[in-house]
């Protein structure tokens, strides 16, 4: 399970991707604009082919690293020299970096992705046995009738938002089935509350509404917290607040940790079921092979996570010293981030790297990242994209966009790929 970094709060800076000959890079190469979150993959080519790292651009106006190759990639996801705490952040990145203000940020920001070993250790062991293969399976049944009662709400006949109405929800049911989190709760629970990963600075317009968010889910926490305090069980909320009462936990970690799990593990999830069904809809032919042959669900997954990956960056790293990465010196503080997309189009790791090949095998690829921060939640989310896929392409025959190509709207996260809305057309629902 993943987060995304804010959306810009500067001017943006438009990354020209044509056809043909590309010009040189800019210094620093400017990481922004429709043009570069529609397609970033000309891009991601050219600064392959130049260098395993580079300058770049933020749209709030950060400078960081940029990591593209995949051997590369995996090396720096590995490397011991980079730690992932704020505290590491140099005055140039902490003076432009869009992060959470305080008090909110020291409440709820010490989550596992920003924490290095042993208080990353020490947290990380109260989540990965709720995410384990064997109680993923064990669900699977349940999450195939929440799949299937989205899909029962859809029109009869196209045409139908698959944003709207299936990826925005069942990630998000799946994750409360799975977490323990009680019905009438989740119920409850407002999307627009996931937006305070993307902080506004003081004087904007949007900050009274962005303090709205913030004070409200952090009212939700607590109202969950006190839930399981008093109804607790055996599932993972239950056992994150009896870790905290028995102080194994404080009540910041406590509090971050059920931020993450609710804000970061379920957008991540509906932005991939989108990218994998733009994948599968620009071939249709691949798309028919796999709604013919469920069985090829799991490889499937597998490529299509590779082939466009939701979680197209990673968030911030550090160098504690000044440090030689990649052959190019990196100052310490300075962000340094991976682009997991640029990694798993490598041409020297993978043949054909930009083809879409359901069955490829082996299919090593970084979209869950890699290293001590590999996602807790990766086996959960193959399963719940073998259920979404699996249950769209076998319910819905003849699906189709309903808008051109080129009208998609790509939404403008910095992390994140995906789209706010996926219009498609179907024959029938079945």
């Amino acid at each position: 399970m993943t987060i995304q970094e804010p959306l810009p709060v500067a001017e943006p800076v438009t990354v020209a991707v044509t056809e043909g000959a590309p010009g040189p890079l800019p210094e620093p190469v400017p990481l922004m604009g429709c043009p570069y979150k529609t397609d970033p993959y000309p891009l991601y080519e050219q600064m392959r082919e130049d260098g395993p790292i580079h300058r770049v651009l933020f749209p709030s106006g950060v400078n960081a690293w940029l990591v593209t190759g995949y051997e590369a990639a995996h090396a720096t996801l590995n490397d011991e020299r980079l730690g992932k705490n704020h505290d590491r952040g140099n005055d140039r990145w902490r003076a432009r970096a869009s992060i959470m203000p305080e008090p909110q940020h020291s409440q709820l920001q010490v989550h596992l992705l920003h924490q290095d070993p042993p208080r990353h250790t020490r947290m990380r062991r109260y989540v990965t046995d709720a995410f384990t293969p064997r109680r993923v399976d064990a669900l699977r049944p349940r999450f195939q009738e929440l799949a299937d009662a989205l899909v029962d709400a859809l029109p009869e006949a196209g045409p139908a938002d698959l944003v709207a109405g299936f990826a925005a929800h069942f990630p998000f049911q799946v994750l409360a089935e799975t977490i323990g989190l009680p019905a009438p709760l989740a119920a409850r629970f407002d999307r627009d509350w996931g937006k305070v990963v993307q902080p506004v600075g003081p004087t904007d317009p949007g900050r009274p509404r962005y303090e709205a968010r913030l004070h409200g889910l952090q009212s939700y926490i607590a109202e969950v917290v006190a839930h399981k305090r008093e109804d607790a069980g055996e599932d993972l909320l239950s056992r994150l607040v009896v870790a905290r009462d028995e102080g194994e936990l404080t009540q910041e970690e406590l509090d971050s940790m059920i931020f993450q799990l609710l804000v970061a593990g379920q957008e991540p999830v509906t932005n991939q079921i989108t990218t994998a069904l733009i994948a599968l809809l620009r071939h249709p032919d691949q798309l028919v092979r796999l709604r013919d042959d469920p069985a090829l669900l799991p490889r499937a997954v597998e490529e299509l996570l590779r082939y466009d990956s939701a979680f197209e960056l990673t968030t911030w790293r550090f160098l504690a010293e000044d440090d030689d990465l990649h052959g190019t010196a990196v100052p310490a503080g300075d962000s340094v981030i991976v682009s997991l997309c640029a990694a798993n189009r490598d041409p020297r790791r993978f043949e054909d790297p930009d083809a879409l090949v359901l069955d490829r095998s082996p299919n090593p690829h970084l979209a869950f990242g890699h290293g001590i921060h590999f996602c807790p939640g990766a086996a959960l989310a193959r399963a719940e994209l073998q259920v979404a896929l699996g249950t769209v392409l076998a319910r819905l025959p003849g699906l189709r966009l309903a808008v051109a190509d080129e009208d998609l709207e790509w939404i403008q996260a910095v992390l994140g790929r995906g789209t706010a809305r996926l219009p498609v057309a179907y024959d029938r629902r079945v």
